[in-house]
This record gives C-alpha cells, structure tokens and sequence, in this order.
C-alpha cells in the first residue's frame, strides 16, 4: 500500500487496498468481520461512474458520495462482480484508450494525458503489464501493419 501512496496517478490504487487493509488488520487483532452481501447494482452504478470518468479518474470517497455506499461496500461489491478493483478495472480503460490514441496516430508523449495517466513513465508501466508490449513497440506495430495494408 505504501508503494501506491508514492506512484502519482495511483490514488485510485490506494483508495481500493485501503478497506482491504484495514478489514486485514482488523481480523489480525481477532475482530470478527461480517460482512454484508455485496449487492451487484452497487458495483454496476460504480461501473457506470468509472466510465463516465475515465480521464479525469473519480475517487472512492466522491463514488460513495454521488452513489450512496460506503467507499468499502463498493470496493467489495465491485470486486465480487466483476472479478478485479475499480483501480484495475480504470487502468485496463485508460489502456484501451491510450491503445485507440495510438491507433489514431497521436504522438506518445500527448497519449498519457490523454488517456488518463499522470504521465508518460506511468502508461508505459501499466501498457506493458496489460498487453505485453510498450507503447513505442505498440506504436511501431501498429504503423506497419498499417502500411502494409
């Protein structure tokens, strides 16, 4: 968690292991946690906010403001619904989109923003985990394969 604290634009990153963390050291200390069944509108409203706010990110605490749950229910509610965090779920978007601006031709440098990362080092990082490839290399397959047709 302390690392999420230090990578600019993961904030979204710290918010989600937040309630992990403390439901971790809240059954550490023997504290019986019950929690209540994650209702799948919550994760599908928080979706829905996520995608409306991909470049411009929404924070946990503002989602449980404009929805009505508790940062932590959503957390859960989303995790249980769709298998990964609203943190992972925002990066794998913001990939998808930095992947369309490469498509499209828009120079690397202006693609993060764009997309919704802090900056160029933090697209590269998460580009590469999720697809495999940099966005240079992405961008220079991409070029080719267009040329060639």
């Amino acid at each position: 968690m302390h690392g999420a604290f230090l990578q600019p634009g993961d904030e979204l990153r710290a918010e989600t292991l937040l309630p992990l963390l403390t439901d971790s050291v809240r059954a550490r200390l023997g504290e019986r946690i019950v929690l209540p069944d994650a209702d799948p509108t919550a994760a599908y409203l928080l979706r829905d906010l996520i995608e409306q706010h991909v470049t411009d990110g929404v924070s946990l605490y503002e989602a449980g403001r404009l929805l009505h749950f508790d940062p932590s229910y959503l957390v859960r509610a989303f995790s249980r619904e769709f298998g990964m965090s609203p943190y992972r779920y925002l990066t794998s978007r913001r990939v998808d989109e930095a992947r369309r601006l490469i498509l499209d031709g828009h120079p690397l440098d202006r693609v993060a923003t764009s997309s919704g990362f802090y900056d160029q080092p933090h697209l590269a990082r998460h580009f590469k985990r999720i697809l495999g490839v940099s966005p240079g290399v992405f961008a220079r397959t991409a070029g080719l394969a267009a040329a060639s047709t």
